[in-house]
């Protein structure tokens, strides 16, 4: 299982480049990925498997993975499903159609995630794929982002599914505290947990699953989503995503059917989406949005049979899944050829085309016989097993059970009548059809359109019909005969879905089966055949209509989301004035007010305070506090700067008189570079502070400074005297030696026993740094520094102490700067190399080595300009940001692999010639990760604020007065 996931991860990594160098036909070796899993799932079928790598257990956060009946079913569907559709790509694209790399990357990695969905066992890791799936629905349908329908219909069904997975995850959290577990195997074997919370769980978990599998009145998310390409329509929103819901519904049936909140939310909801949205199948035009609102009435129907909680109901549920998926996404495959062939998918321009292409009229018949439950197609077996599991459910009262065979047999009606209305639309001749109305919504055609010979009838007059080649035909008709020989073939479908209804309580369900006698199913299956071919003939009064009866979801989601904006704009224009200084003062009066009035009202112990170990820290306390003041005083921007930079050095002052050097070299290193980046943006402001923008002592002001400085204090020492546990700091020092291999505390925490913060927040720095440099840029993001050779004014014949230093113009130029750098540069990086490599025993590390790096990064650009900083270091800096954010990932994803936690580290023990014994830490690599960010960070900096900054300022003076270049 943890192979397929990989496969399916590093296919999707390099499917950009196959789809660069093979066009189209990428997707021919990009489909064996999901067929050597389906061929791995046939082959492990009955054989109930188990994963687990551990990650964080404390807090229930493993991977771990099963594989049983119910994953079976559906990573079947997903794998080979998904296979045939990589397939049908070859032929539904050209090779110039935009992003066609990216399309098939995300959709490769959609198999993979769903995959994951299906086999997980960990709630908390099923949530995770579960989101994943969400997202890459969202980038599948927006794939024709320059198309506004396609970004709508994106956006939509993010917010609405996005939505659904945020409320599942809170239901998630209260269920897994509840159970004491987050294992889908804990819960489901054992007694489940019940009480008011567990309850809430269920029923928020209820509203995630009904949300994914599109029920009323979340549904509309799904018939928009029809602006994806076919294929997506035909994988996501037939076979796949939308089965995510109906599968965890199944998947915790065993549990919770019997949960006071179950059978209320899942048949309701169910029943309303097979009717209404059955009702609208027939109403329709797009061929497209026929099926799409019979996907919402199917899975209505798979909703109520899975919920049920009966092990009948279960095995019908589970083989109406199969049946849905196979005759869905052929169906949808099919409308993606005629839209090809076509140039359109409105069935009232469509004529003829069953006469000209039989195979595929035959293809799309046998599809549409199973979705209406005609024999001996697979979808007569599962909705007459339904019709029986309804019927024999002993868990409803007799009058819920009657309401629930009612509507399922109403809704089956609809879908017989859609179901020939689709046949019909598609393939049949109507040359005494009338044209569409006047003033009709038209439907998007394919630009394949063209006029076509006067001598044709009228109907067939409308378009001209391009015939599908056989790869492109090659996946319909696949899924159409799966169908027919799965119908053909119960017995063995009854063994392999069966062991997942034994898992619910009750007497085992009747096999499946193409006769069961003459019962009420099969009459029940006689009058819903007649009622729905008298539907379909009474077509012309289900006519759309402008301003539907039973209201408009996606008008209701439009008016929602006007409420919102409404509500967040009045909220926003309450709380942001737009004055700094009024957001700054209520942020800081509720840090004063709020922990004081629970600090009198709560419980409080003595507070026992030192003042200080040594008069020394008193005495720079004293300078801290001076500096300070003055910064509030003065009003040279310079002076401001420096005297607040005193503060920062104080700080690192006491903290090496503390015994702390690591945080004193750390503090120092940072104070200096903040300094210099205080200096590069000060440049573009007037040395003083203007008139206009001094303001006199402000009393209130100052007693909001003061209060705020006090409470901070006083919350400090209480919150030290709180403590009642034995600190765990006397152990720190022996465990970084036993589990991390070094001595030095601070670094080991970092890059090793709490390296999980320390990826999060490498991981902010390029993000802040990314969107610096994006601000200051604006149009070009990329590129490194101009190097010296880029400069008009460069010479090779001069001779200078740096490459560039001659490009300064004389007035700014300081040989006694320029020669200080190149002397010191060489040793400022060797003492960066030494800290990177000490850090691990003594103080320094990737941190503090990388802004040594920077500093010296620094002097060379203010010895020689903005031309110097290319001739430092002439890369990229977003190159050396993302090398090192991947070594850092990679470090903990190795770690994994090697079925080790991620980011734990190993010590390698190596004799080296002449250097002797070497220890060597695997968290060395991470390390360097840090370092490479710190470097790039800082090369950004240089470059956006720096170089950046210095050309906009040589090009708004003037040439200098000596005729010298400038900066």
């Amino acid at each position: 299982m943890l192979a397929i996931l990989l496969v399916h991860a590093a296919a999707a990594l390099v499917a950009p480049l196959w789809v660069r160098a093979l066009g189209r036909n990428a997707f021919y070796p990009l489909a064996v990925v999901p067929l050597g899993g389906f061929v791995w799932v046939l082959a492990n079928w009955s054989e109930p498997q188990r994963v687990r790598l551990t990650w964080a257990p404390s807090i229930g956060l493993d991977i771990d993975l099963g594989f049983d009946t119910l994953a079976a079913v559906l990573s079947a569907l997903v794998l080979g499903i998904g296979a045939l559709v990589l397939v049908y790509c070859a032929r539904y694209f050209e090779d110039d159609e935009p992003r066609l790399g990216v399309f098939a990357a995300e959709l490769i990695a959609f198999a993979g995630a769903m995959f994951g969905l299906v086999t997980s066992d960990n709630m908390l890791l099923l949530y995770v794929f579960w989101e994943a799936t969400t997202v890459l629905s969202f980038l599948l349908i927006g794939h024709n982002a320059e198309q506004a329908a396609s970004r709508r219909a994106a956006i939509q069904a993010l917010l609405v599914t996005g939505a659904g997975g945020l409320t599942m995850l809170a239901g998630i959290i209260v269920l897994g505290a509840a159970n004491g577990s987050y294992l889908l195997s804990d819960l489901l074997g054992a007694t489940a947990p019940s009480g008011t919370a567990v309850n809430v769980a269920v029923a928020l978990i209820l509203v995630g699953a009904l949300t994914k599998s599109a029920a009323v009145p979340l549904h509309f998310w799904l018939p928009g989503a029809m602006a994806a390409p076919t294929p997506v329509s035909a994988y996501l929103h037939a076979a796949a995503m939308v089965k995510a819901g109906v599968y965890l519904i199944a998947r915790l049936a065993p549990a919770f059917a019997q949960n006071p909140v179950w059978h209320p939310l899942v048949l309701t909801l169910g029943l309303a989406s097979m009717l209404l949205a059955g009702l609208r199948a027939l109403q329709v035009v797009d061929l497209k949005l026929v099926l799409a609102f019979g996907t919402v009435s199917q899975l209505g129907f798979l909703i109520v049979l899975v919920g049920i909680g009966t092990p009948g109901a279960a095995l019908a549920g589970v083989t109406l899944i199969v049946a849905h998926a196979l005759f869905k996404a052929c169906l949808f495959l099919v409308v993606g050829i005629i839209d090809h062939g076509a140039g359109t998918r409105d069935l009232r321009r469509l004529s003829g085309i069953g006469r000209r292409d039989p195979v595929l009229c035959a293809t799309a018949a046998l599809a549409a016989l199973s979705m209406a439950g005609i024999p001996p197609l697979v979808g007569f077996t599962g909705k007459e097993s339904a019709l029986n599991a309804v019927l024999d459910s002993d868990v409803l009262a007799v009058p819920v059970r009657g309401l629930v065979f009612a509507g399922v047999v109403l809704g089956s009606m609809l879908t017989v009548g859609y179901s020939i209305r689709f046949v019909w639309g598609a393939f049949a001749d109507k040359r005494g059809e009338p044209e569409p109305a006047a003033g009709a919504t038209p439907v998007a055609h394919h630009p394949s359109e063209v006029p076509v010979p006067e001598d044709q009838p009228e109907a067939e007059r409308r378009f001209r019909w391009h015939p599908p080649g056989a790869l492109f035909l090659a996946a319909p008709v696949v899924l159409a005969v799966a169908s027919l020989a799965a119908g053909l073939a119960p017995s063995w479908l009854d063994a392999r879905l069966r062991p997942y209804a034994e898992t619910l309580a009750g007497p085992p369900p009747p096999h499946l089966a193409l006769w069961h006698g003459f019962d009420p199913a099969l009459v029940s299956t006689l009058l819903i055949i007649a009622v729905g071919v008298a539907l379909w003939r009474l077509r012309d009064r289900f006519a759309e209509s402008a301003h539907p009866r039973l209201g408009n979801a996606d008008r209701a989601y439009d008016a929602t989301l006007r409420a919102m904006d409404t509500l967040s704009l009045r909220m926003t224009g309450a709380v942001q004035r737009g004055s700094l200084p009024l957001s700054q003062a209520a942020i800081l009066v509720t840090l004063i007010v709020l922990p004081t009035v629970l600090l009198a009202l709560g419980t409080r112990t003595g507070v026992t305070l030192r003042l200080w170990d040594s008069p020394l820290q008193a005495a720079v306390g004293a300078v801290m506090a001076v500096t300070a003041l003055a910064a509030t005083v003065l009003r040279n921007r310079l002076a401001s700067v420096l005297v607040v930079g005193v503060t920062g050095y104080g700080s690192g002052v006491i903290f090496a008189l503390h015994g702390a050097p690591d945080l004193a070299l750390t503090q120092f290193l940072v104070e200096t570079l903040t300094l210099v980046i205080f200096v590069l943006v000060l440049r573009a402001f007037p040395a003083r502070i203007e008139a206009s923008r001094t303001a006199a002592f402000k009393v209130r002001r100052a007693m909001l400074a003061a209060c705020t400085g006090t409470v901070v204090a006083v919350l400090a020492g209480f919150a030290v005297a709180a403590r009642t546990a034995e600190p765990i700091w006397p152990r720190i020092p022996d465990a970084a030696y036993a589990f991390g291999g070094g001595k030095n505390a601070v670094n080991v925490l970092l890059v090793d026993l709490r390296a999980w913060d320390t990826l999060g927040e490498i991981s902010v720095l390029v993000v802040a740094a990314t969107g610096v440099a994006s601000l200051v840029f604006r149009s070009r993001r990329f590129g490194s520094a101009p190097r010296a050779t880029d400069s008009p004014d460069y010479d090779p014949e001069l001779v200078s102490w740096l490459p560039a230093g001659r490009l300064i113009g004389r007035a700014e130029r300081s040989m006694v700067l320029q020669i200080t750098t190149r002397l010191v540069f060489p040793t400022i990086m060797v003492l960066s190399v030494y800290f990177f490599f000490s850090g691990h025993n003594a103080p320094g590390g990737g941190f503090a080595g990388g802004l040594t790096a920077g500093l010296a990064l620094t002097l060379r650009y203010l010895a020689g300009g903005r031309y110097e900083l290319g001739e430092a270091l002439p890369v990229d800096a977003g190159h050396v940001l993302g090398a090192g954010l991947t070594l850092a990932a990679g470090t903990a994803v190795s770690s994994l692999l090697l079925g080790a936690p991620p980011l734990s580290s190993a010590i390698l023990d190596v004799s080296l010639p002449v250097i002797g014994h070497v220890k060597v830490v695997t968290a060395l690599l991470f390390d360097l990760g840090v370092y490479l960010i710190v470097v790039g960070l800082v090369l950004d900096v240089l470059r956006s604020l720096g170089a950046r900054l210095d050309s906009e300022l040589a090009d708004a003076e003037p040439p200098a007065a000596n005729g010298g270049p400038r900066t």
